[in-house]
């Protein structure tokens, strides 16, 4: 009998030692390494990444939602080592502490970068980022549509110019964009074209000063927009991105956008009728000068919270600093940030735009687009501050500033009821009320100023009068 115990001893032991060896086996012996991120392209940059870094795994999880990100930071549980941020949310990250100063790994990388989205990954003078792409602002305009208003678009290089090409083109029954008010990024980027500073963080972060009111290029693209909404040369109504806006971008009832240098590819993929038709040209200005604005963009940061940090390091200047990293994400329709790109011949020379099949589609008739696009990075200037607190700020906008588009629309509205009611097309008990009380842009931008010091103020910000 107890020879038979011996032998299942044995068997057991046997077995455990096999289950050892098995269970080593099958353990992935490499840094596991967790992405946060957007980027379409981010999935073949893991693949390369990981052929070319053997010893480490990357697990992405696709997403851009910062309440996501506060939540997960908040209850230190599941927060990724690295993260993809839009450069206005980047300050509000560095502030808090949440991101790893990178200051020293990245030395020496300055000149590598364009100046406008190496100076958005720096606060104090210490960087807490890389950047990955760009959102220059540029000029998109369907040149169809203003030949047949008989605007020659490529001679638009003052607001004022584009004033009078925006009235030409509404007397063919055409608005010259549309902005329905509830995009704090555009107001943002045209304060920051007209030279504007209305907001100023101090080195630790804890200093803010907020000059809505009194900042000259707030003011001045203000009045500027006001004109232009009081005047029914901007479509108010209609929410970029919406079924309906593509529908009028289609239909060249809307004619042109400001936006970043992004758009190309998003133009294709929403408006593809209008292949061939739209063309890209530098920003007018207040008074034509060459200055430019970024609208968008983002950078690759580290998480302070991360254990593994080295390896995040390797990730994030790979994605954003490796020539390989870099083309990928180029060829995907992502706009470069660094200038070897932006000089490149393959880049400055082409002239179509790749579709979703891969397909190589002449959007903008046989233009060397990256060509503008290129300049407009050149151009834009490097002083523009966004707040610590930048995201509420931009949540906020459409509850303050955005009432001024609101009651644009009621007045709107109760016209065409006036109007229809004079045709004999309406009957009067249909009529609506008209909207007393104007609001204005200046009186929404008041109280966006009042909001972002109490919010500021309730934070622990030090703000300055």
């Amino acid at each position: 009998m107890a020879h038979i115990w011996r032998r299942l001893i044995g068997l057991c032991c046997t077995l455990a030692v096999v289950g050892a060896l098995t269970a080593c086996g099958n353990a992935d012996p490499r840094t596991t390494l967790t992405v946060w991120s957007w980027e379409p392209s981010m999935g073949t940059l893991i693949d390369q990444f990981e052929h070319d870094n053997p010893d480490i795994a990357v697990k992405q999880v696709s997403t851009a939602s910062y309440d996501k990100l506060d939540s997960a930071i908040q209850d230190g549980y599941n927060t990724p080592d690295v993260v993809q941020l839009e450069y206005y949310a980047l300050a509000q990250y560095a502030v808090s502490g949440q991101l790893a100063d990178i200051t020293k790994q990245a030395g020496g990388y300055g000149d590598f970068y364009t100046p406008g989205t190496w100076a958005s990954v720096h606060l104090g003078g210490r960087a807490y980022a890389l950047p990955m792409d760009s959102g220059p602002m540029a000029f998109f305009y369907n040149a169809d549509v203003f030949r047949q208003a008989g605007v020659d678009p490529t001679r638009i290089h003052t607001w004022n110019d584009y004033y009078e090409a925006a009235k030409k083109l509404k007397s063919i029954g055409v608005y010259i964009t549309a902005d329905s008010g509830g995009d704090a990024s555009f107001y943002e980027s045209m304060i920051w074209l007209a030279g504007g500073h209305p907001f100023a963080t101090s080195d630790n972060g804890r200093h803010v000063r907020i000059s809505l009111d009194t900042d000259e290029g707030t003011q001045s693209f203000t009045r500027f927009w006001q004109k232009m909404i009081d005047e029914g040369l901007v479509d108010t109504e209609l929410t970029t991105w919406s079924d309906d806006w593509k529908e009028a971008v289609g239909d060249g009832t809307v004619a042109s956008l400001f936006a970043g240098a992004w758009m190309p590819s998003l133009l294709l993929a929403d408006v593809p009728g209008t292949a061939g038709l739209w063309r890209v040209g530098q920003m007018p200005t207040e008074h034509g000068e060459a200055t430019n604005a970024e609208n968008g963009g983002s950078a690759l940061a580290i998480l302070n919270s991360s254990r593994v940090p080295q390896a995040a390091w390797r990730f994030i200047d790979y994605v954003c600093h490796n020539r390989k990293g870099i083309d990928t994400r180029v060829d995907a329709g992502s706009f470069p940030a660094d200038v070897e790109t932006l000089h490149s011949d393959a880049f400055l020379n082409k002239t179509t735009v790749t579709d979703s099949r891969g397909v190589a589609v002449n959007y903008f008739g046989d233009q060397r687009y990256n060509t503008v696009l290129a300049e407009a990075a050149s151009r834009v200037s490097t002083g523009y501050q966004y707040l610590p607190f930048e995201v509420y700020a931009r949540s906020d906008f459409g509850k303050t500033v955005g009432k001024a588009y609101e009651w644009a629309n009621e007045l709107h509205a109760y016209q065409q009821a006036v109007s229809r009611m004079a045709q004999g097309l309406e009957s009067s008990k249909n009529l609506p009320e008209k909207p007393e009380d104007r609001v204005t842009l200046a009186k929404g931008i008041d109280q966006w100023q009042f909001d972002l010091k109490e919010y500021g103020a309730n934070q622990g910000f030090t703000i300055e009068q």
